[in-house]
């Protein structure tokens, strides 16, 4: 969002209002889907990694239907309305690893993956250990790849097929998350035939946890 902030200020000396008005809508839709997806966080999806790729996943298919619905599926640009739901969805998605309350890992702020980067590898130059920096310049290296994947799938499909293309791969990441982290408990548990005896612990451990993030 920091070159959305830059427009949103320089529209007004460059006298393009548009400019100001477009880049500041996408700058409320980002911080939207950021307040309603820690909201859900709280209240909703409490020791869920997955709810915040599932609004995304709704954010994208809404996306999707607007601007077939604005365009037609065969057009070749996105319309900026679809792209107010993408912020959206972007900014929900940046609350999907989240420690005490903040953000752990900051999904889409490239900015801040480099500054952690950076001083994960002074540490490991001062002494410490390279896990330090290696999970960061993975991260990185990742956005770069999406960034890669997403280019050559430009060049095959565009406009609504390629927000149809984002919503398919945001829900498969929904379902790995889903069955990866949220089941392993409840699959460990059984594993070692007490389900029955685990899942009441398992329960109440989530109320006590939405309480203390409630007291938060």
């Amino acid at each position: 969002m920091t070159g959305n902030s830059e427009r949103a200020v320089l529209g007004f000396f460059r006298d393009e209002p548009w400019l100001s008005i477009t880049a500041t809508a996408l700058l409320a839709a980002f911080i939207s889907g950021v307040v309603i997806a820690s909201l859900c966080r709280r209240h909703i999806w409490v020791a869920h990694p997955h709810g915040p790729t599932v609004l995304t996943t709704f954010c994208l298919l809404v996306a999707v239907t607007v601007d077939a619905i604005a365009d037609g599926w065969s057009a070749d640009r996105v319309s900026f309305t679809p792209i107010l739901f993408v912020a959206f969805g972007v900014g929900a998605l940046n609350t999907s690893f989240v420690k005490d309350g903040e953000v752990s890992i900051p999904v889409s702020y490239v900015t801040g993956t480099l500054v952690k980067l950076g001083q994960g590898i002074e540490r490991h130059l001062s002494g410490g250990d390279a896990a330090a920096w290696l999970g960061y310049l993975v991260l990185y290296v990742s956005f770069l790849a999406g960034a890669t994947i997403g280019g050559c799938i430009s060049l095959v499909v565009n406009g609504s097929a390629m927000l149809a293309v984002a919503a398919a791969v945001c829900a498969l990441t929904t379902g790995y998350t889903y069955w990866h982290a949220d089941r392993r408990v409840l699959l460990e548990a059984s594993g070692r035939g007490d389900l029955g005896r685990s899942l009441p612990r398992i329960i109440r451990r989530g109320r006590s946890r939405r309480n203390r993030i409630r007291r938060s």
